[in-house]
């Protein structure tokens, strides 16, 4: 039996307080095993379960995960349903266990464009959580950061155009306030999986200063250890913002 993951004293000491996570792999994990590509989302949906677990377990104190991008929508009909049903059963079997953990639940993205089944669920679950005060799950769901970005302006645009705002005085505060994340801090660390060098339309506005972890991990497969050793590697970073 392997022994329980631990994390070092120096990353429990510089930990970040907003981890964002691209979660990708799930196909490949199935067809590396001659599985259906739901089976990937099946399994995956477990590492999700298990990283909310540690997140919480260790104080981080935000963890967005990016569950559904708007280009999602174009993958087969068959696996869209597939993963809002999976969706809808996580939000609905996983209230006990997230109010356990003391976890608040928020999401991000073009929510109307879900199912209504999926959207009256998380509204349900969110409500559930809302009096939780732990970590802070923040599930990009029908998400893409140009999307996001687009209605950010219009919406400044309109603010101009009714001489609420004067187009001078938009700057980085301001666009921040009109994103779908203007709650919560810009994520410390970025981590990706399954190796793949790209960020795929996630908070491009927010992770401008973000580290980034790229593991050869299939989502699947990652789990406490792998998680932890994200965090290990964020600890071993200078982090300067432009400056030396």
């Amino acid at each position: 039996m392997s022994a329980e993951p631990k994390l070092s004293t120096a990353a429990q000491s510089s930990l970040p307080t907003h981890v964002a996570i691209i979660m990708d792999g799930n196909g490949r994990w199935a067809k590396q095993r001659h599985l259906p590509r739901v089976e990937g989302h099946r399994n995956g949906v477990e590492s999700v379960r298990a990283i909310i677990r540690a997140a919480g377990e260790v104080g981080v104190k935000y963890l967005t995960l990016y569950a559904f991008s708007v280009e999602n929508w174009n993958r087969p009909k068959d696996e869209v349903d597939t993963l809002m049903k999976y969706l809808a059963r996580f939000l609905k079997n996983e209230i006990g266990e997230l109010n356990r953990n003391n976890v608040r639940l928020e999401a991000i993205g073009q929510i109307w464009r879900l199912p209504e089944a999926v959207q009256e669920q998380l509204a349900k679950t969110r409500a559930a959580l809302a009096k939780n005060n732990g970590l802070t799950l923040i599930l990009a769901l029908s998400y893409g950061a140009r999307t996001e970005l687009v209605e950010a302006a219009r919406a400044i645009a309109e603010k101009v155009k009714a001489g609420q705002i004067e187009a001078a005085e938009i700057n980085d505060r301001v666009m921040s306030e009109h994103l779908y994340t203007r709650h919560w801090p810009d994520p410390d660390l970025l981590i990706r999986t399954s190796g793949e060098m790209r960020v795929s339309n996630f908070l491009l506005w927010q992770i401008s200063y973000s580290e980034f972890v790229i593991t050869q991990t299939l989502w699947p497969d990652f789990r406490k250890a792998q998680f932890f050793e994200a965090l290990e590697e964020y600890s071993r970073r200078h982090r300067r913002f432009g400056g030396l």
